[in-house]
């Protein structure tokens, strides 16, 4: 048998503590090997007990958890999910090298406490596979001052779609910051909860060249505009005249998940088909790859983060491997290569 998946617990309430412990410890395969009051006690148990994985509350005294994860990874790279109230200090630690988050669950629910745990098991398995990427420093990678061909087509029916999953926040942020604002406009999918899909198209809004906002149906795609589907439901897009329009709505998980990727590209492999770019970021499992191969057989250009780059080489890896994805690239270069390929 495989050895159990260590994992260390940090946080200053004694409730929250007892509540993972027990809970994580439920599954046979993972051992919660200690937990710690607060970055200093976690710096210990770290040395001490050698975790394969850590769960970190944001908010603690002496040190935020964010703060903590900034001095840690650089010296010891090791898988963090951060545990937070809803609010935008999630990204502040994915931004940080945090892999992934879990929202803090009402303690007077039994439902909410149950989904909580059943969601930090799943996802500590995956941070246990994860590639840690601490402050990444991507090379920089500027576009071409003559905008002349993007101009060009900007004005056409072209349209890109983009999933990610486990890893997907910084992936897009780092994707989106590198564009300029006047290319076709944009729809995202990515494995989120509700709430914070809008607070991370907030963040896109103020951060990068673009206009972003969590869609709603009935939203149009437009040039210099970007659309990130609602953590809770799926995205397609129908096109109308010579415009595409979203459309948003409540449905059974597919591949596991709602949104999901390969709901948003089968609708643009049917509705784009050769005017479309379809990119499959970070993250684990298979959606999307199925819908990216769709777009490439309409004739859509089609590209897949590489290995080296992604936090968790599983649905960029899976298309690639059927055939879905035309060129595969670093993350830093992704930008350059759409941008080529909207030239063409």
């Amino acid at each position: 048998m495989e050895r159990k998946i260590k994992v260390l617990v940090v946080d200053d309430s004694m409730v929250y503590r007892e509540v993972l412990a027990r809970g994580i410890s439920t599954d046979p395969n993972m051992e919660v090997v200690a937990t710690a009051t607060d970055p200093f006690d976690a710096r210990d148990k770290i040395l001490e007990y050698k975790p394969d994985v850590m769960t970190c509350d944001v908010e603690m005294p002496k040190m935020s958890g964010i703060e903590f994860i900034k001095r840690l990874l650089p010296q010891y790279p090791l898988p963090v999910i951060v545990v937070s109230s809803i609010s935008d200090s999630v990204f502040q630690a994915m931004n940080a090298g945090a892999i992934d988050f879990v929202a803090k669950p009402n303690m007077n629910s039994a439902k909410s406490v149950e989904e909580f745990i059943n969601d930090m098991i799943f996802k500590i398995k995956i941070a246990a596979a994860a590639k840690v990427q601490f402050n990444p420093k991507l090379n920089s990678c500027d576009l071409p001052e003559d905008n002349v061909k993007v101009n060009a087509i900007s004005g056409s029916s072209k349209i890109i779609a983009v999933g990610a999953s486990t890893g997907g926040t910084e992936a897009i942020y780092n994707l989106i910051k590198r564009l300029p604002n006047h290319i076709p406009g944009i729809v995202i999918v990515l494995h989120i909860p509700p709430v914070f899909s809008g607070m991370f198209a907030e963040r896109l809004n103020t951060s990068t060249a673009f206009h972003v906002k969590e869609a709603k149906t009935g939203d149009y795609i437009k040039k210099g505009h970007i659309l990130i589907a609602p953590g809770d439901k799926h995205m397609k897009i129908k096109k109308v005249g010579e415009n595409y329009r979203v459309d948003c709505y409540e449905g059974s998980k597919v591949n596991g998940h709602c949104p999901s990727v390969d709901i948003l590209f089968e609708s643009v492999a049917k509705e784009a088909g050769a005017n479309s770019i379809g990119i499959i970021l970070t993250g684990m499992g298979y959606d999307g790859a199925k819908g990216l191969l769709a777009m490439r057989q309409k004739g859509a250009r089609t590209i897949g983060q590489d290995e080296k780059s992604s936090v968790v080489y599983g649905m960029p890896k899976v298309a690639f491997n059927i055939g879905a994805v035309e060129r595969q690239a670093s993350l830093d270069k992704i930008s350059l290569l759409l941008y080529s390929m909207l030239s063409e």
